[in-house]
């Protein structure tokens, strides 16, 4: 199985303004009765979207504007609460690629790397920028490098950080560790024969 190796992510934003959003915000817990992850797009932010009755209640997710948004701008400590990992895969389930926040929850920050959603940080002062360039011009493509550790938009560029780790890891195609264990099958029978004890 080949694991593409993700060194930019590229596309328009949407923020998400708030601190400490955390995973139950993200996607109430209701919605994790599910053998798979395909359809928790649904339960995205449900609660702050809609109202009991089903009608929106005015999240910018939901605005026209930022429609096919791929990249999510967020305050600190994104990703609070409890460890699903539902809470990524319901972001990346409705299209998001990359999120740029001022801080992340470390769990939330490895389950979101792990199925190669880049989240990088920036500064509180650096992303309500970005927003409001985003608010002036929905359209505006944000452009997050890898390799240079860069988000670039319009004729702006800011450098932002992520762990090493992580970074490495998806810059060498060694994000999916699932992907990478079905892929080595034949050294994991090796290493299975090797055991005394299997």
């Amino acid at each position: 199985m080949s694991i593409p190796s993700i060194k930019q992510v590229a596309g328009t934003a949407v923020y998400v303004p708030g601190a400490d959003i955390d995973t139950d915000r993200i996607i109430p817990a209701r919605f994790l009765k599910c053998i798979t992850f395909d359809d928790l797009a649904e339960g995205l932010f449900y609660d702050v979207r809609f109202d009991g009755g089903g009608n929106p209640l005015g999240h910018p997710i939901d605005d026209a504007r930022f429609a096919g948004a791929s990249v999510m701008l967020a305050g600190p400590n994104f990703g609070c609460g409890s460890s699903r990992e539902h809470a990524p895969q319901s972001i990346y389930r409705s299209g998001f690629r990359a999120i740029i926040a001022v801080s992340f929850a470390e769990i939330f920050f490895g389950n979101s790397t792990g199925i190669g959603m880049p989240c990088v940080c920036a500064t509180m002062g650096q992303i309500e920028t970005m927003a409001a360039a985003v608010e002036a011009e929905p359209k505006l493509k944000i452009n997050i490098d890898l390799e240079s550790m860069t988000v670039r938009y319009g004729e702006t560029s800011i450098p932002v950080t992520m762990p090493d780790s992580a970074r490495e890891a998806l810059l060498s195609a060694r994000w999916d560790p699932i992907a990478e264990l079905l892929g080595n099958e034949a050294a994991i029978d090796a290493r299975a024969d090797a055991l005394p004890y299997v």
